[in-house]
């Protein structure tokens, strides 16, 4: 009886014993693990950060540059921190943290020496939509994907050689500027054609005048003119369709448009419409 018993309580002792055990384990799983960056300066964190971006891993350096941001919030290291998270974002295709970042530094910053480039770099993460899904599928214009996207782009660029027309991004902020007011203006035109091949011709006039007002240098005005010379003829507006007409003999002699009328429906497969 003695034996049984005590058998039954070095039983229960080992039970309590591995219990113990387990339960230790299961602590010790469940602590994080230390973080290496504590107790970094932020000159360390910067370095740190810079050669993991030098060195391809783009995500890891952010993560670093967020960090001295977040523990160093006002040193010169945090500013430029936070035009690498933005840039490193940008990079990364991430649009709106790099949008974010990019704004948050000209808000704080405002007077920062590398202003220049903060708008530049702006502009370039509204110009470049076109690395999402499925752009590679397709030959698509920047008309086609994000117009919003496309006229925050001006406006950063607007900006950009307003206030620094000097600043070696300017030239090249110039020539998006060019693209994105071709790249509107043939927007506007595809609008006008798709109305006016459905019969909306009040529409496609409407559009049509809109891009002949807005971006009168570009490309499309051709395109535009002779959207309007068709439309109003089929609204039987003849004095219009004249006036139109001669402005796109006055300004464009050679155009096709005059010969061979509006351009044949040539949509993309990807096109639902």
């Amino acid at each position: 009886m003695r034996v049984a018993l005590y058998r039954l309580w070095t039983l229960r002792l080992l039970g309590a014993a591995a219990a113990v055990v387990l339960l230790g384990l299961a602590g010790c799983a469940s602590t994080p693990s230390k973080d290496e960056t504590l107790g970094w300066s932020s000159a360390k964190l910067y370095a740190e950060a810079k050669d993991e971006m030098n060195s391809g891993n783009t995500d890891k350096g952010v993560k670093l540059y967020e960090k001295l941001e977040s523990r160093y919030p006002y040193g010169l290291l945090a500013q430029q921190a936070l035009i690498e998270i933005a840039y490193g974002n940008y990079k990364q295709g991430e649009r709106a943290q790099a949008l974010a970042a990019a704004d948050r530094f000209l808000k704080l910053y405002f007077n920062n020496f590398y202003i220049d480039y903060v708008l530049y770099l702006k502009g370039l993460i509204n110009f470049n939509t076109d690395q999402g899904w499925f752009s590679f599928l397709s030959d698509q214009k920047l008309y086609e994907r994000d117009q919003a996207a496309a006229k925050q782009s001006f406006e950063s660029f607007k900006e950009l050689v307003t206030r620094f027309p000097e600043s070696k991004y300017a030239p090249d902020a110039r020539q998006r500027m060019r693209y994105i007011v071709n790249s509107l203006a043939e927007y506007e035109t595809h609008v006008a054609l798709f109305y006016y091949r459905r019969g909306a011709y009040v529409a496609a006039a409407d559009r049509a005048q809109r891009a002949i007002e807005h971006y009168q240098d570009a490309p499309a005005t051709q395109l535009a003119l002779a959207i309007l010379v068709d439309a109003y003829g089929k609204l039987g507006m003849t004095q219009l369709r004249d006036d139109a007409e001669r402005v796109l003999k006055l300004n464009y002699p050679q155009s096709t448009y005059l010969t061979e009328g509006l351009p044949k429906r040539d949509d993309s497969f990807w096109k639902l419409w």
